[in-house]
């Protein structure tokens, strides 16, 4: 098998072992070398924390842009790589497929495909649009010469429509269609979370351990959830330390974040070869 083949059977592997495990998600080359440094088995990229490392919102780059970043997180690290394509960059369903291919091209063996439309006045596609759309990205994957892990995204929490029952149902849908790993991005408490698990077990279920969730990953794991990732938590961490210094520089005069700082010596240790 070739590389990208060994990591894909091994990314499949991680979902099919008996308990969790945590995909953290860099926004660029070097937060990835440092994330597999620390023992990570995959890595997963964000949307939002690469947007924001290139000046723009959430949901403004374009397909060519997320895959730059692919192929950079890939040349990193030897690790498998999933990628967040948002929406597939397109209503249609065979041109959203498309783009996990393109994907897959760039080195990724993982990808997500959500049911948010990043329209403001329709956020969410309606249930058969968005169970067509999962179809066709089962379809095209599974004619790929390796285990391609597709997640399928329910995203009505992030979209001011909390509604558990709505988003069980699309959920199982898109198990039924074919996808390996189903996600709701946003849940709010721990009965949320079993509520989604019991409903497409035995799937594997992706939590996202970011914002207002406080669950620990052994909690989670007695909840039977198998893939905990990050989102943009990482980075948004990495910019508030980031403003919080150049704030303290502008408003006080001082440097008291230097004391906090990750000595230049171990950083540049990241990087070397």
């Amino acid at each position: 098998m070739d590389a990208q083949a060994v990591k894909a059977h091994a990314f499949k592997a991680l979902h099919e072992r008996p308990g969790i495990f945590v995909i953290p998600n860099p926004w660029d080359a070097g937060s990835a070398k440092m994330l597999a440094s620390l023992g990570y088995q995959a890595l997963a990229t964000t949307s939002a924390g690469y947007a924001f490392s290139q000046g723009k919102a959430d949901g403004g780059l374009s397909l060519d842009e997320t895959l730059a970043n692919v192929r950079a997180i890939v040349a990193a690290t030897d690790l498998p790589v999933a990628v967040d394509l948002e929406n597939g960059f397109s209503d249609d369903p065979a041109e959203a497929a498309k783009s996990l291919i393109r994907a897959a091209e760039a080195g990724a063996v993982g990808g997500s495909i959500e049911d948010a439309t990043g329209r403001a006045d329709a956020p969410i596609y309606c249930f058969e649009h968005a169970v067509a759309r999962i179809e066709a990205a089962v379809a095209a994957v599974r004619t790929l010469p390796f285990p391609f892990i597709l997640t399928a995204r329910a995203e009505n929490y992030l979209h001011g429509n909390p509604d558990i029952n709505d988003t069980i149902r699309r959920l199982q849908a898109f198990a039924e269609a074919g996808a390996d790993v189903l996600y709701a991005p946003g849940l709010r408490n721990a009965e949320e979370v079993l509520a989604v698990v019991r409903a497409v077990a035995p799937k594997p279920v992706n939590v996202l351990m970011s914002g207002g969730l406080k669950l620990t990953v052994q909690e989670l794991e007695e909840m039977g959830v198998r893939r905990i990732s990050t989102g943009s938590a990482l980075a948004l961490a990495a910019f508030g330390e980031f403003f919080r210094a150049a704030e303290e520089i502008q408003q006080s005069g001082t440097f008291g974040f230097t004391s906090q700082s990750m000595p230049y010596a171990k950083a540049n240790q990241f990087f070397k070869g």
